[in-house]
């Protein structure tokens, strides 16, 4: 039997290649509250103004008067931000050394579930450990939920990676710690990897 060999990656960005902790922020906007974390839990899981950021359908202004109303606080917009990021850790070098080496043999995209508040954050991350301005120069090209107006589990935002930079679908692999993702992914006949913690690329590509 024959297997296709890959010759596309396409990398999710939180909990893949940066460190992610949902957590912090949710215990940071149920510091802001005063609510419990676990009714500010079901607050972030069931309101829909979360997915209509990422996919770029509300603005940051909006967004931050979204989260005052539902968790009936008056923080400031400086502390939103602060704990809307609390979720972002950092991206140790030897990820970046590890994209470094991958594109020698393989196409890489970025595709991310993401708002423009994480995005600005994120590329301060790499701004000040690795001197780039973002994660760009590190891929072939790099997808954002809320610039496309697409989210993951979603086939269009699939098919534009695909369609994008003409990839066959049997020759790439998703790289995800979301299976929700991976099977919307694979129900197009990408391959798909589960990312349970960040550092098991490194054995996937060892």
């Amino acid at each position: 039997m024959k297997i296709d060999p890959v010759k596309n990656l396409i990398f999710d960005l939180g909990g893949v290649i940066i460190d992610l902790n949902v957590e912090k922020t949710t215990e940071a906007f149920a510091l802001m509250s005063g609510k419990p974390v676990s009714e500010v839990q079901e607050i972030l899981t069931n309101s829909t103004e979360f997915l209509l950021y990422e996919k770029g359908l509300i603005n940051d202004q909006e967004f931050r008067n979204s989260v005052r109303h539902l968790l009936q606080t008056d923080a400031t917009d400086l502390n939103i931000d602060a704990a809307w990021n609390a979720m972002l850790g950092g991206i140790p070098g030897s990820r970046i050394e590890l994209l470094k080496k991958l594109r020698n043999n393989y196409q890489l995209f970025l595709l991310s579930n993401t708002n423009n508040i994480h995005l600005v954050c994120f590329n301060e991350i790499v701004k000040s450990a690795y001197g780039s301005s973002s994660l760009n120069p590190y891929f072939d090209r790099a997808y954002f939920s809320h610039i496309v107006n697409m989210r993951k589990p979603d086939a269009e935002i699939y098919n534009l990676v695909l369609n994008d930079n003409n990839l066959l679908a049997h020759e790439t692999l998703f790289l995800d710690d979301n299976t929700s993702n991976l099977e919307g992914a694979s129900q197009l006949g990408i391959k798909t990897y589960h990312v349970r913690y960040p550092d098991m690329i490194f054995s996937l590509f060892s």
